[in-house]
C-alpha cells in the first residue's frame, strides 16, 4: 500500500472538530442547550492558545473536563476557539479553548462521544507550553434577560462548594489527593 500523501487522518480529525464547534455554534443560536443535551469537554490545558486561571491549571495539569449543562455565561464559538465563563467553587472563571486542545467531546443524552488523537505538534515534546493566564471576570453575570448572558449554563468540574463564602485558598488541605467523583452527582434530580 502507498502512503497517505493526501493525509486523510488529519482532515477527518479537522472534520470532526468542526462538528464541536457547530455543535457549540447550535448552542449560542438557540440560546441554551436544547432538550436534555449538555457536552462534557475534555482538553488539555497546556496547548498553546488556552487561556484558564492559574489555579485551575495547577489543580488540572494535564488536562481538565468541563460541563456545558446549567451553569455558563459568555459562551462564544469562534473558528479556531471558543471561549465561556464557567464557575469553579462558585468562583467565574474565563477560558479560551482552541478547538485543537480538545481531547473528548461527549454528549451522554443521546451516546454520542469523540475521541481526538493529541495534535502532531505535542507528540514526542516534553513540555508543552507555559500557562496563559486567563482574564477574570470583575463580577459574577447575572443569569437575567437575554443578552451575553446564556439562560441555560455550564456546570462545575469535579469542584467541591467551599463550606463558607470566604474566597477559595489556593492551598490543597493536607487530605487532598486525586479523588474520583461522579459526573451524576452535579445533575439535577
Amino acid at each position: 500500500m502507498s502512503s497517505d500523501l493526501m493525509n486523510y487522518e488529519q482532515m477527518t480529525q479537522l472534520a470532526l472538530r468542526g462538528v464541536v464547534r457547530d455543535a457549540i455554534r447550535r448552542v449560542i443560536r438557540e440560546d441554551g442547550l436544547p432538550g436534555a443535551h449538555h457536552f462534557y469537554i475534555t482538553f488539555l490545558t497546556r496547548y498553546p492558545g488556552v487561556e484558564v486561571d492559574e489555579g485551575l491549571a495547577r489543580k488540572y495539569p494535564d488536562e481538565v473536563t468541563i460541563v456545558l449543562e446549567h451553569q455558563y455565561w459568555d459562551l462564544n464559538a469562534y473558528d479556531t476557539e471558543f471561549e465561556v465563563t464557567l464557575k469553579f467553587g462558585g468562583i467565574p472563571k474565563y477560558l479560551k479553548v482552541p478547538y485543537h486542545a480538545i481531547t473528548r467531546f461527549h454528549d451522554p443524552s443521546v451516546g454520542f462521544a469523540l475521541q481526538f488523537d493529541p495534535p502532531a505538534e505535542l507528540e514526542g515534546s516534553e513540555s508543552i507550553a507555559q500557562i496563559t493566564p486567563a482574564k477574570t471576570p470583575a463580577t459574577a453575570p447575572k443569569a437575567t434577560g437575554l443578552g451575553a448572558v446564556a439562560k441555560k449554563t455550564v456546570s462545575k468540574v469535579k469542584a467541591k462548594k467551599p463550606k463558607d463564602e470566604t474566597p477559595e485558598d489556593d492551598t490543597p488541605p493536607e487530605d487532598s489527593g486525586p479523588k474520583v467523583v461522579s459526573l451524576d452527582s452535579f445533575r439535577k434530580k
